[in-house]
Formats: C-alpha cells, sequence, structure tokens
C-alpha cells in the first residue's frame, strides 16, 4: 500500500526512577536521596514512549528495542518495557555510586546508538526525578539527526514523520525525514499492562549488558558534569491554617476582618 513504510527499526530511550508514590527522603550526605525503601519503575514519560514504538511496530512492522543507562537496577525496567511487547533490551551500565548528568547520558546513549539500527528513536520528553528535559535533544544532537519534541501524535510515511507538537496555548504540525527523534508528552496515548504471557515471554528475551569501555568510551574521562548538587533540603514546615468560625457568610467575613486586624496584623 503506498505510503506504509515496512519494517521500522524503532529505539526507545528509558530510565528507571523512584516512583511518584514513594517518600523521598535525604540520605546522610546531603546530596542524595535514601534508595532503600523505594519503589523503582519506568519513568512514566518513557512509558508513553514504550507503547507509542509498539504502536509504530504494529502498524509498520520491524523491532523494538530499549537502551537504558544506568545500574544493574535498571533491568527490572527493561523487562517491563520488554513484558509489555518490546524485543530486546540494551543497558550501558553506570560505574558504582556514579550518577551521569544529562548531557553526559546523552553522550554515552548516543555512542552506543551509532552501533544500533535505527529508524525512529523515542524518548520521553524528560525523566520525573530530575526534570532537565535534556537527553532527548542533545542525543539527536550529538547524531545529528532531526529532533521534534511534546508530541502528542505521530504519523509516518514514506520515510517521513509528520508530528503533532504540543505549545503554549494550542499545537503545531512538523514533519521531518527518517531517521529521527521525537519525545512523547502526556496525552499521545494510554500504555498498555504488561499481560501474563508477555511477562513469560520477557523473561526469555536478550538484554544486552555493556560499559562505557564496550562501546569505546572512557569511563574516567568520560566528561564532568556541568551541574554539581551543592545540598539537598525538604521543604520548609507550613503552618496550620485557621479555620473561621461563623453561622453565615457575612459572620464569617466580619471574623475573617477581625483575625487580620488583630492577629495577623495585615490591616
Amino acid at each position: 500500500m503506498k505510503g506504509k513504510v515496512k519494517k521500522v527499526e524503532i529505539v526507545v530511550l528509558l530510565k528507571q526512577v523512584p516512583a511518584t508514590e514513594s517518600l523521598i527522603g535525604i540520605a546522610g550526605d546531603g546530596i542524595s536521596i535514601k534508595t532503600d525503601d523505594i519503589k523503582w519503575v519506568i519513568n512514566p514519560y518513557d512509558e508513553f514512549a514504550v507503547e507509542e514504538a509498539l504502536r509504530i511496530k504494529e502498524a509498520h512492522g520491524g523491532s523494538v528495542s530499549i537502551l537504558s543507562v544506568g545500574s544493574e537496577r535498571s533491568v527490572e525496567a527493561i523487562r517491563t518495557a520488554l513484558a509489555m511487547g518490546a524485543d530486546k533490551g540494551i543497558l550501558i551500565d553506570a560505574p558504582a555510586g556514579i550518577v551521569y548528568d544529562g548531557l553526559t547520558t546523552a553522550k554515552v546513549l548516543s555512542t552506543a546508538l551509532k552501533e544500533i539500527p535505527f529508524d525512529v528513536i523515542i524518548a520521553g520528553q524528560r525523566a520525573v526525578d530530575d526534570d532537565n528535559f535534556q537527553v532527548g535533544p542533545a542525543t539527536a544532537e550529538f547524531l545529528g539527526i532531526p529532533h521534534i519534541s511534546m508530541v502528542i501524535k505521530q504519523e509516518i510515511a514514506d520515510g517521513r514523520m509528520t508530528c503533532h507538537r504540543t505549545v503554549e496555548g494550542g499545537t503545531v504540525v512538523l514533519q521531518t525525514p527518517l531517521p529521527a527523534l521525537f519525545t512523547t508528552q502526556r496525552g499521545i496515548n494510554e500504555p498498555r499492562y504488561a499481560s501474563l504471557p508477555g511477562i513469560m515471554k520477557a523473561k526469555k528475551k536478550p538484554i544486552d549488558m555493556k560499559n562505557a569501555s564496550d562501546i569505546g568510551l572512557d569511563p574516567d574521562t568520560l566528561g564532568k558534569p556541568l551541574m554539581k548538587i551543592v545540598s539537598l533540603k525538604t521543604p520548609a514546615e507550613r503552618k496550620r491554617g485557621i479555620m473561621i468560625d461563623g453561622e453565615t457568610a457575612q459572620e464569617k467575613a466580619a471574623n475573617l476582618v477581625k483575625i487580620l486586624h488583630e492577629e495577623v496584623k495585615a490591616l
């Protein structure tokens, strides 16, 4: 059929992050978080990316590879994506105790991607733990390919991709030749749940474990982070609110004025 692209090779950039319902505490060093009791999950925006990759595969054929940079713990998140329907995973293991910033992560990802066939790269628009919005665009820049961010709809035809991108107050429609990278925004899809057969199949799907040296990078000279965490602090405790008594709206208004005048000294 004219306009239909077959066998699109898709790579999803995935990060494992603390679940949003986890109770985050500051570690003893004052610059990191306690990780003992945290539940780790796929970054929610990356989950949209996995789902969109699977939909492209279902429409056009091809394969979906999951690429992640992190500790061995990240294998769990990759397995979840494989259970959803992705074909294989690649984990670039970060040295123990090392947390790469966004640009260094993008450098590692882009270097690994030079050895992976791809037509489309999909990433979440941001990670919910650091919120720096850098990894997707920087990876595209290092690779020298087009990038479209905050995508809520995409179509592929005749070797080109058309994306609907959110902007303040509306959307814009952009088109780019492949290969290209786009980042997902909330609303692009509703991620599927991993089925029991999918979970069983995921156990047999390959995950290729590599380190920086394996892809030609020297971990000792990978680059110093441009941003340094100096300290982490919990928000200051707020004072309890004051309930205004009164039987009627007029009585409550009068009591409010009295409190503002006599106690708060705002009037």
